[in-house]
């Protein structure tokens, strides 16, 4: 269960935040692959703009992502609601797509969702783990390595992606 500080932690551009959301009723959020890479597509487009991507993990109810808001350029306080507004639309797109793919109706996500600063290189440092290692906390997958829904595979490809992975791995030293 979420703390009620997780839903109301301000979005303070430049800083790094865990967001993580799960769909109401713990019902299934992703289906198939096609609906995870129909959402990570979807979360390309409404987020990238605001944000920078770190680590990621979507999971059959929830979804985990490691951010850095990006420094503002104008008003501080204007991309902060710019964020809020991208991920009420991010929500609200895929939500209208896996209705009609389902022939169901209604929210699908919590609300609002939530997010934790962090405000450490050590937590930075466990999140990036607790992120990568959720598939084997839930016993979805046994090894997380080989789950195909994380990031953590799209640090060991050369495909060029918006994760900020070479970030990463300096941060731990390197591939290995």
């Amino acid at each position: 269960m979420a703390k009620t500080e997780h839903y109301y932690t301000k979005l303070v551009p430049g800083n790094f935040y865990h967001v993580y959301n799960r769909s109401i009723s713990e019902q299934w959020l992703f289906n198939s692959d096609a609906n995870c890479a129909f959402f990570l597509r979807k979360m390309d487009f409404y987020l990238s703009p605001v944000l920078d991507l770190y680590a990621w993990c979507l999971m059959r109810n929830h979804f985990h992502l490691l951010v850095r808001i990006k420094e503002a350029k104008d008003d501080p306080i204007d991309i902060v609601e710019d964020i809020h507004l991208r991920f009420r639309k991010l929500f609200q797109a895929y939500a209208v797509s896996f209705n009609l793919q389902e022939g169901r109706h209604g929210a699908l996500f919590q609300k609002p969702f939530k997010r934790v600063h962090v405000d450490s290189p050590d937590y930075f440092t466990q999140m990036v783990y607790y992120i990568h290692a959720n598939p084997a906390r839930h016993g979805v997958s046994k090894d997380f390595r080989k789950y195909k829904w994380s990031s953590y595979r799209g640090f060991l490809d050369s495909k060029q992606t918006k994760l900020r992975k070479q970030e990463v791995l300096d941060w731990f030293g390197g591939l290995d």
